[in-house]
C-alpha cells in the first residue's frame, strides 16, 4: 500500500508529530511506501534546523530528517505556511532578499499541488493534527 501523509501541527505542539513520525517507521517496516509526507500549517516548524530542544527531549526535527534520508522519503514544507512562520530553504531566502535559510536536510518547500499529487498517486492519505 502507498501512503501520503499530512502533519498539521509542530513537533513540541501536540503529539501529531511523532504519532506521525512513529506511524510513517511502522508503515516502512511492514513493506509499504510512503509516496510523500506534507507539512502544513504548524507543522512546517518540523523542517526547522535552528530548533534546539532541551537534551532529555526527542529531537523530532533530527529524526524526520533521519528517516527521509535513510528511505528516500519526499518531505514537502507548504512554501505559503513556511513563508509566514519564517522557514526559508536557500533558493527561497535569496528570491526574499534574506541572508540564511534554516531547512534541515531532508525536507524541501514546494506548493500545495504535492499534497494534492500525494492524494492521487497513493492509496491512502492520513491527516495527523488539525
Amino acid at each position: 500500500m502507498k501512503f501520503t501523509i499530512m502533519i498539521n501541527e509542530g513537533p513540541y505542539q501536540h503529539q501529531s508529530s511523532d504519532s506521525a513520525l512513529q506511524f510513517a517507521r511502522a508503515v516502512l517496516a511492514q513493506g509499504h511506501e510512503i509516496f510523500r509526507v506534507f507539512f502544513y500549517h504548524d507543522g512546517v516548524y518540523n523542517g526547522t534546523r535552528l530548533s534546539v530542544p532541551p537534551a532529555d527531549d526527542r529531537q523530532l526535527q533530527k529524526e524526520w530528517s533521519e528517516l527521509a534520508i535513510e528511505h528516500n522519503l519526499d518531505l514537502v514544507l507548504c512554501i505559503a505556511a513556511a513563508q509566514r512562520r519564517g522557514i526559508m530553504d536557500a533558493d527561497e531566502a535569496k528570491r526574499q532578499g534574506l541572508d540564511a535559510d534554516n531547512i534541515i536536510e531532508g525536507f524541501r518547500i514546494s506548493g500545495l499541488g504535492q499534497l494534492i499529487e500525494g492524494g492521487i498517486q497513493s492509496d491512502r492519505t492520513i491527516v495527523f493534527g488539525d
